[in-house]
């Protein structure tokens, strides 16, 4: 097999039926048939492998799997039906009462509320370390913190952090370092070989890339996938066999789709740095960034997303969006069609204003996801947006 990305994510894929088919079929069961009753008992006792049933593994889950690990380097992976899905089964599989995290500040809202009011709960207590500061991070680690939990680039404020740094940090104290990769996908970004545990992904986001269906997945060292099984088996987050089929035949044209999402932002993030009515444009290859050698560093490119902040705050924030023709106004992202979101209203809106500026969220703050259409026409609506 070829060590290429877009050859190992075309190329990947089930065994062949006695039908000979090109493409993988889907496969739509439930459960399986055993060839007798010693096969049945093997399996279950985990002495053969195969598979038992669907919310344990699919041949669809397992191809889409198989071909995630191949390209982020994992030496073995769990699906489940979303992104938030794999976050709250890495937390529930290797957290316990009394244990501690530390996560970078700035994540998406729906980790921010598991950590805040679900985890909490169970007694399992956090802090919140800042991504452009460090030197801060080693301070909080604790005798029972047990994972280091990192989004870069960060959602919706587009920070990064040196994943080498910090996984010399949690091999230091013994923690599990676990990445939240989504933004970057394995093709721009690898965690597991800058040192991260665990990588995960919604791939809902870019690994479907076209707005149609959820999906997630958890990828690393096999010892600690056997531990995301065990607990995902019984608590039920599998990913459907359709999904993991469409996730699949999404990854063939992965390569080809990041690189115009990438052209396309990195234009935009440009043309907005130079336009008088926008007071702040985050985008990981623009010079400006505060962590631009990082990202440089460890990404291949910048990413489909910049987020801007707008003069004249939630009012100026309105009117940009209200004045866009193309984009479509969607709490999504990394879809083909270019997308705006405003955070503070919607996908943060559960954070306080107090905690929503501590990672950079103002009430002027735009998420632009940059599709994949014409680039003219994307510079086009935003210049009409901004004329308003």
């Amino acid at each position: 097999m070829s060590e290429n990305f877009e050859t190992i994510a075309i190329r990947t894929q089930t065994e062949r039926s006695l039908h000979k088919e090109h493409s993988s079929p889907i496969y739509l069961t439930s459960s399986y048939k055993f060839d007798d009753a010693e096969e049945m008992r093997a399996l279950f006792a985990n002495e053969k492998e195969g598979n038992v049933y669907s919310r344990y593994s699919n041949p669809n889950t397992s191809e889409f799997i198989e071909k995630m690990c191949l390209l982020e380097g994992a030496e073995d992976g769990f699906a489940t039906a979303t992104g938030m899905a794999s976050i709250f089964t890495t937390f529930g599989a290797f957290l316990k009462s009394g244990d501690h995290i530390v996560s970078s500040r700035s994540v998406f809202g729906s980790t921010h509320q598991l950590l805040t009011n679900v985890f909490s709960k169970w007694g399992v207590t956090f802090d919140y370390a800042d991504l452009d500061k460090p030197q801060d991070w080693e301070a909080l680690i604790k005798p029972n913190t047990k994972i280091v939990f990192v989004e870069t680039p960060s959602n919706p404020g587009i920070d990064l952090i040196d994943l080498e740094f910090i996984a010399q940090l949690t091999k230091k104290h013994n923690v599990l370092f676990v990445v939240d990769n989504c933004f970057a996908t394995p093709y721009l970004q690898q965690p597991l070989k800058l040192g991260a545990d665990i990588s995960i992904h919604s791939a809902t986001k870019y690994i479907d890339g076209q707005g149609r269906v959820l999906g997630g997945i958890i990828l690393g060292r096999k010892d600690l996938i056997t531990e995301v099984m065990n607990f995902a088996r019984h608590s039920g987050p599998s990913l459907s066999p359709f999904n993991a089929w469409i996730l699949s035949k999404s990854l063939e044209t992965l390569a080809v789709r990041m690189d115009r999402h990438c052209e396309n932002a990195l234009k935009v993030a440009e043309y907005l740095e130079k336009h008088p009515k926008i007071k702040l444009v985050k985008y990981p290859f623009l010079k400006s960034h505060p962590q631009y050698e990082i990202a440089k560093k460890q990404m291949t490119q910048g990413g489909g997303i910049v987020t801007i902040v707008v003069n004249e705050g939630i009012d100026g924030a309105r009117k940009f969006m209200d004045g866009l023709k193309m984009f479509s106004i969607s709490a999504n992202l990394a879809d083909t069609r270019s997308i705006a979101t405003h955070p503070a209203t919607s996908t943060h809106s559960k954070l306080t204003e107090e905690q929503r500026l501590e990672v950079g969220i103002e009430q002027g703050s735009i998420r632009l996801s940059i599709g994949l259409e014409h680039i003219d026409d994307i510079l086009a609506d935003i210049e009409g947006a901004l004329s308003n």
